[in-house]
């Protein structure tokens, strides 16, 4: 299949980044830009814009990628999948679960590609982290810690912060969502989720109307004969020290991934300090980059998505049993949230 069309929804700074690595990845192609604000002028890197779907649609789009604000995700996948469109939906792959699984179905029913943006899985360093844990480097792991918190005005320090997606309900904002990346991870190494409690707390005089610290503990699943696996983890946007860190702790010694240096540590039983396994800092593209690559060759050679929309799906529905376990103070089974979801309750 020859890649000729591109369209990419939403031009914020995640869509700039993919617009511009698009025309770096296909030079000769027609790459358009479908925004909610009226076209004006033709956006860098681009051979068009649009600011109505059915023109977008027109235009007849192979591939698309979706970057817009979160709670509007589903509303354009679904007309794309519905004309045949492969997608990649950037993270996370909608705000609420709510017609989710009927993306999921179209996409099965039409044979078209659905990859979501969790581009951490194609760091080498967290793959490496994933790979020493599945090998038993530390025995069995009994207990996993992660955080990950950033100042929310220093992310994209030449924008106003109050007016971006992170910091607004309306536009799918706030931790949970937001940092999303590490619950992904988490089932990606660690298995599926079995029950959730959680704390969503807006703790600073940051000028948003979304939570910036979220407390999450989560008991994954396990066979019943094995002492089940829990987990934290913290989100948030309010440190100053800027943090991405995951801790696996097992029987013959510990595990941690940083992955702002891309450095995995081992500590082994007796010793004094960490020692270094592997190495690899990443620039700001090379996740993405990969990411893309391997959305074409789940295109072009059928290569099966290794973040489905199923994934996605799996992080929306930890992520809105933590909601309510937030509200309610109780721990939330996902086995029974799952259940009622599935019958409209």
């Amino acid at each position: 299949m020859l890649i000729n069309r591109i369209l990419i929804v939403g031009h914020g700074s995640i869509g700039k980044r993919h617009l511009r690595l698009a025309r770096k990845l296909f030079q000769n192609a027609d790459i358009r830009v479908l925004r909610h604000q009226e076209c004006t002028t033709t956006p860098e890197y681009s051979d068009g814009c649009f600011s109505i779907l059915n023109e977008a649609i027109t235009f007849s789009p192979q591939i698309a990628i979706i970057a817009n604000p979160a709670t509007f995700h589903i509303e354009v996948a679904l007309r794309l999948t519905e004309v045949g469109v492969h997608l990649l939906i950037e993270k996370p792959i909608a705000a609420s679960v709510a017609n989710v699984q009927n993306l999921l179905k179209m996409s099965c029913s039409n044979k078209t590609v659905l990859l979501i943006g969790y581009n951490l899985r194609f760091l080498p360093s967290l793959q490496q982290f994933r790979e020493l844990v599945k090998e038993n480097a530390i025995g069995r792991v009994i207990s996993v810690r992660c955080e990950i918190g950033q100042y929310l005005p220093s992310w994209r320090p030449k924008t106003d912060y109050r007016q971006g997606v992170s910091a607004r309900s309306e536009l799918g904002g706030g931790a949970l969502l937001e940092l999303s990346h590490e619950i992904d991870y988490l089932r990606w190494i660690f298995g599926e989720v079995d029950w959730v409690m959680a704390t969503l707390s807006k703790q600073s005089s940051l000028e948003i109307d979304v939570e910036d610290t979220v407390h999450l503990i989560l008991g994954f699943a396990t066979e019943d004969d094995i002492q089940q696996l829990i987990g934290s983890v913290t989100l948030d946007f309010v440190r100053h020290d800027t943090t991405r860190l995951c801790t696996a702790i097992g029987e013959n010694g510990s595990l941690r991934w940083n992955g702002l240096t891309g450095l995995v540590e081992q500590f082994d039983i007796g010793a004094e300090d960490w020692r270094d396994i592997f190495h690899h800092k990443s620039q700001s593209d090379d996740s993405y980059l990969v990411e893309w690559k391997h959305f074409i060759s789940c295109i072009t050679e059928q290569e099966k998505p290794l973040i489905s929309g199923d994934d996605g799906f799996k992080v929306l529905q930890i992520i809105e049993a933590a909601r309510q376990a937030s509200e309610n103070g109780n721990r939330i089974q996902l086995a029974k949230y799952t259940a009622k979801e599935k019958v409209g309750v």
